[in-house]
């Protein structure tokens, strides 16, 4: 396995995360969840970074946050740029 096949893995395995833990995030806001749980703590410390930065810049729908979406086609967008950036060298 080369070092490229090994950081395209582990890129992926990077954005993979990030996009679990927003899914996750927007599960869980649509039920009623202890905000002071282990699981709930861990989602907003991982994901609050990204969605806070879309947060700023986009401005919500009424009640609808657009952010989750935005950060999940952007991070679509730079992960697939890194591929393709990687499988060049």
């Amino acid at each position: 396995m080369t070092v490229t096949a090994v950081v395209i893995q582990t890129i992926d395995l990077i954005f993979t995360f990030f996009y679990l833990a927003i899914m996750g995030r927007i599960i869980l806001s649509w039920f009623r969840f202890d905000p002071y749980h282990p699981i709930s703590i861990l989602l907003y410390r991982v994901t609050e970074p990204i969605l806070g930065f879309f947060r700023g810049i986009i401005p919500s729908v009424g009640m609808l946050d657009l952010s989750p979406i935005v950060a999940i086609v952007v991070l679509g967008m730079v992960q697939q740029l890194l591929f393709f950036l990687l499988q060049g060298l």
